[in-house]
């Protein structure tokens, strides 16, 4: 299932709380250009999930938050220039640890995401407005 949400960056939490109830994993991808707002939204979804203090792990790779009753992994692997780097992290431990993952720029390792993920892609339109797009992850195509 594909859903289509237009939006400015003020109605940032709206579209947050949209999209954690139109989720059904906990790993979601975040695909879109520089400052198109994927950390930005990646804020708002982890203030809903009842953490605060995100910030972009553009030089670390990877931090960790904690939201209530869980934790969230927040990926930036724009600085990463092969997969051996995600895999001297521990990437693997992360994708399968029970918890929230979000990542950005999951292109530079697309031959090591996980199967079951939720795709969003965000495009600036010319009017400074949001389009996010959101593939939803369904478990019956799996096996197809």
């Amino acid at each position: 299932m594909t859903i289509e949400l237009s939006f400015n960056l003020n109605s940032i939490e709206n579209v947050a709380e949209t999209l954690l109830h139109k989720v059904t994993t906990k790993t979601i991808l975040f695909y879109g250009e520089m400052g198109v707002g994927k950390t930005t939204l990646i804020q708002a979804l982890v203030r809903k999930l009842g953490g605060d203090q995100v910030t972009s792990p553009t030089f670390s790779i990877v931090n960790e938050y904690e939201v209530e009753n869980d934790i969230v992994y927040h990926f930036d692997f724009y600085r990463i220039n092969n997969v051996s780097e995600a895999y001297d992290i521990g990437i693997e431990d992360y994708f399968y640890s029970g918890h929230w993952v979000f990542i950005e720029w999951p292109e530079k390792i697309a031959g090591i995401l996980p199967f079951e993920t939720d795709i969003s892609y965000i495009k600036l339109n010319k009017n400074g407005s949001r389009t996010l797009k959101l593939e939803v992850f369904e478990p019956e195509l799996k096996n197809k």
